[in-house]
């Protein structure tokens, strides 16, 4: 996909140069996802030139695959003869995707332009919040009453059928879901028998509240291509199917890598510098208290720095390595807990291993920088002092990789925004009070 985007650019920006009628003809051959990656790799001067050699067909499908800080340089300036002809066939799903960067106007121009049932469709989605389940559903699906038989599944099968279908659903004269049957299970089968006869025995039913990316991670491990979404009295209210699914979950593990930095998996490669710089300017201002406080710590061996030079030059080794170790645990352990895999149950044994792990590690590189130490110095007791110090960061680190991200967890604090940096400081710091304090004690 990157080499395929890179010939792209190439080839709007060589057709910008020549024809815009070249420029159109390259991006009728794309699909939206494509045209939408597209238009986010480019800066924004040629992001809007390219936009406007879309012909109006697609550009509701491009501008529902883009990011939302992207697609908002290609809204803002649109007049309402534009948002008529985009909005013209737009459905629920897609104006849900678009809400996040539509004043309240545009949002009623297009509810007033849809069907009732499409309205209604909103109207019920829009009432959950972005982590709920019920917010990403969709309504293409087959239902029948319970007391259907076959051939009553094979009328409905002759109609079209949505992608990911491969059951359909029974339910009571309530509407609440009942039971699930496959379709091949139906095909197979007299047209006589009564579908609850053929029914799934173990079929999993999503929650409308359930978190949207545990319900995703559920479907993906279920072996079904859609799992009935209902609400709290169990009425069937939709379908979450494996595409929606496979997006939340790519969303969620892109937002994890972003948040490790501080930053959104929705901004925009080209944003503009004080849009960019402001949001990443509060991120840089902790990281500086945590540097401060790590510095006060190393202010405390001032006259053990100043009689050993020797030591300044090795603090960033302990620093380092402590780092890297702990950022190893970190990561796996913020994986487990976002999988379900780290829980009380298993919290005491993990954590031995971890720390064995350190353990291990800790003793064979504080063998290899100590001799390098004493070799480079001639000083064996600095070898000895950056060895243990080595040692005791690893092992702290290894610890504080398990612990930081399921207590940051427990007080409802994602792990992957703020873990990183507490465990930098906690390394730093304690790196450095065991390197500068084993100095003072064996070398002065």
């Amino acid at each position: 996909m990157s080499e395929q985007i890179t010939d792209l650019i190439e080839e709007v920006v060589h057709a910008q140069d020549t024809d815009d009628n070249v420029l159109a003809s390259v991006l009728a051959s794309q699909d939206a996802a494509d045209i939408a990656l597209l238009l986010e790799s480019l800066p924004v001067d040629e992001r809007q030139h390219t936009w406007e050699q879309i012909p109006q067909s697609r550009r509701l499908e491009v501008l529902v695959e883009m990011r939302v800080d992207a697609r908002e340089t290609l809204i803002a300036d649109m007049s309402r003869e534009q948002w008529l002809t985009l909005l013209a066939d737009i459905d629920a799903e897609d104006l849900l995707e678009l809400s996040y960067n539509l004043p309240s106007r545009i949002i009623d121009l297009a509810l007033s332009l849809m069907d009732e049932k499409q309205s209604e469709y909103f109207a019920d989605a829009a009432q959950f919040d972005d982590d709920e389940t019920g917010r990403w559903i969709n309504h293409d699906m087959l239902v029948l009453p319970q007391n259907a038989k076959v051939r009553d599944a094979m009328r409905l099968l002759r109609r079209e059928i949505a992608p990911h279908t491969d059951t359909l659903f029974l339910v009571n004269r309530a509407g609440q879901f009942a039971e699930a049957v496959r379709i091949t299970e139906v095909l197979r089968t007299p047209d006589h028998t009564p579908l609850v006869d053929i029914s799934e025995d173990a079929f999993s039913v999503l929650q409308a509240k359930e978190d949207c990316v545990d319900a995703a991670m559920l479907l993906q491990k279920s072996g079904f291509s859609a799992l009935p979404v209902v609400d709290e009295q169990q009425k069937l209210l939709g379908r979450l199917d494996i595409t929606a699914a496979s997006e939340l979950v790519n969303e969620y593990y892109e937002g994890q890598l972003m948040a490790s930095a501080g930053m959104d998996e929705e901004e925009d490669l080209f944003s503009p510098v004080a849009k960019s710089a402001r949001k990443r300017a509060i991120w840089l201002g902790i990281n500086l208290l945590t540097a401060f406080l790590a510095s006060a710590f190393i202010g405390l061996f001032e006259a053990t720095l100043q009689q050993v030079v020797a030591l300044a030059v090795l603090m960033p080794v302990v620093a380092s390595m402590g780092g890297i170790a702990g950022s190893q645990t970190l990561t796996l352990i913020i994986r487990g807990l976002a999988l379900g895999q780290v829980s009380k149950a298993n919290l005491q044994a993990l954590t031995r291993k971890e720390v064995g792990v350190g353990a291990v590690n800790g003793v064979i590189w504080a063998v290899v920088i100590g001799a390098v130490a004493s070799f480079w110095f001639g000083d064996p007791r600095l070898g000895l002092v950056i060895g243990l110090a080595i040692l005791a960061n690893i092992i702290c680190a290894a610890l504080s990789g398990v612990l930081i991200p399921v207590l940051l967890e427990k007080f409802d604090i994602d792990p992957a925004l703020s873990g990183s940096v507490i465990l930098t400081t906690v390394t730093d710091i304690v790196g450095f009070v065991a390197f500068l304090g084993l100095g003072t004690m064996l070398l002065l």
